[in-house]
């Protein structure tokens, strides 16, 4: 009898736990740049998609990290902006950026190569988001690398 005791009110606890909302798991985005258009002035416009990897929608508003182009100096990445990407899914965003000489140099090395060229870059930082549980965002770091190829037929565009 003493037993029962113990086991009715553990059992009624382990099945008020069990009511709850069950916790989604959250990881950090991927971030790519999807697109490189060189603008009539110079600057290039970064086309940059961010992934949700997670179980559940997070809002985005803030991109800083840095890209770089080849073994060249990185360039600033900084954008604030009002994304709520679903959970698995993504989205983009434009960025203007100014390169430097020698990036721009780079660049047109490997537009002159035709579809054989292509370019190495890394891009890192950190991604604010909101995840749809949480009452405050955080920061996520995110870092990658990969190639872009002239766009046949749409000069000064790379992906």
């Amino acid at each position: 009898m003493s037993v029962l005791r113990w086991i009715v009110p553990a059992l009624l606890c382990l099945a008020l736990v069990a009511c709850g909302p069950p916790k989604k798991s959250v990881f950090p985005p991927t971030v790519t740049v999807q697109q490189l258009t060189v603008l009539p002035g110079g600057q290039w416009q970064l086309t940059v998609r961010i992934q949700n990897n997670s179980y559940s929608s997070m809002d985005f508003s803030v991109l800083e990290g840095s890209m770089q182009v080849a073994e060249l100096m990185p360039i600033r990445l900084h954008a604030s902006f009002t994304r709520d990407i679903p959970a698995f899914a993504g989205d983009v965003i434009q960025l203007d950026v100014l390169p430097t000489a020698a990036m721009t140099q780079t660049l047109q090395a490997v537009a002159a190569k035709g579809s054989r060229g292509s370019l190495a870059y890394r891009i890192g930082g950190s991604a604010r988001a909101q995840p749809e549980q949480e009452d405050t965002p955080r920061d996520f770091d995110f870092s990658g690398r990969d190639w872009l190829s002239p766009v046949p037929g749409m000069p000064g565009t790379f992906r």
